[in-house]
């Protein structure tokens, strides 16, 4: 779809989905108004910027960047029959006990979004990515390229967890076809690949002889998210070999790493 003479506001532009988001909105025509940062995140920022959409007639839809933070860490347990969809909600109670504040933020923020929408008569929509990786626009490193770079340099000595993967490039177009597509509504998970870390780093080493797997490494099998109401959408996911062969070669062209 063109986004000949349609215009898009963007806040945290500068960020790495935003980034790439802008770029693809660019590329497809639309006009886009954009803010640097968005200075509260959770809860008050979220609900700041609903605020002013509800105040704005011409706003169509809000899209909303959430997170796979806000949908499973409710203490279920993540075996790998176990299939993760969109009816699944983080516990904020679950989450306070355990310290989890960024979870906790996160799921406090999509409540409220949903809440506000839904007494304002707003059409929101929210995407929920896993974490998130593939080749870098803006020159700083964000939270969870640091976290493949870690690995991948040996900064963590003993890899743990099992990791929902997918490309900044999915998630930016998931932001574009929630748009566009009329029919789209609720929440949408976004996750490519379910995988140990350990595993992940041994398709990097396929690429990349000289990189050194850690010895020792935490075991795990890795749950199953469903990708269909995503796919629904239209979402096509880049494979995982893909996204890391691409983090790693923005890594190395932006100074970050030499393999």
């Amino acid at each position: 779809m063109s986004g000949e003479g349609k215009v898009v506001c963007v806040t945290g532009a500068s960020g790495y989905i935003a980034s790439w988001l802008v770029k693809l909105l660019l590329q497809r025509g639309y006009t886009v108004k954009a803010s640097a940062q968005l200075i509260d995140p959770a809860v008050k920022g979220t609900l700041n910027v609903l605020r002013s959409c509800a105040k704005t007639p011409s706003v169509k839809r809000v899209i909303l960047t959430s997170s796979i933070a806000s949908v499973s860490f409710n203490g279920k347990p993540l075996t790998p029959d176990v299939v993760v969809d969109e009816t699944w909600f983080s516990d904020p109670a679950f989450c306070e006990e355990l310290k989890l504040w960024y979870m906790l933020s996160k799921t406090l923020a999509e409540e409220a979004a949903w809440k506000f929408a839904k007494e304002n008569g707003i059409d929101l929509v929210t995407l929920n990515p896993g974490l998130v990786i593939g080749p870098l626009l803006q020159p700083t490193l964000n939270f969870s390229i640091e976290l493949v770079l870690d690995h991948i340099t040996g900064a963590q000595t003993f890899p743990t967890g099992v990791y929902r993967f997918v490309d900044v490039r999915d998630v930016a177009i998931a932001h574009i076809l929630a748009f566009e597509v009329p029919s789209a509504s609720g929440r949408y998970i976004l996750v490519g690949d379910v995988m140990h870390i350990y595993e992940a780093l041994k398709i990097v080493q396929k690429h990349y002889p000289a990189l050194r797997l850690p010895e020792k490494w935490e075991s795990g099998k890795p749950h199953q998210v469903s990708k269909e109401k995503a796919k629904g959408l239209g979402v096509n996911f880049i494979p995982l070999e893909v996204s890391l062969r691409d983090t790693i070669e923005s890594l190395k062209d932006m100074g970050f790493l030499n393999i």
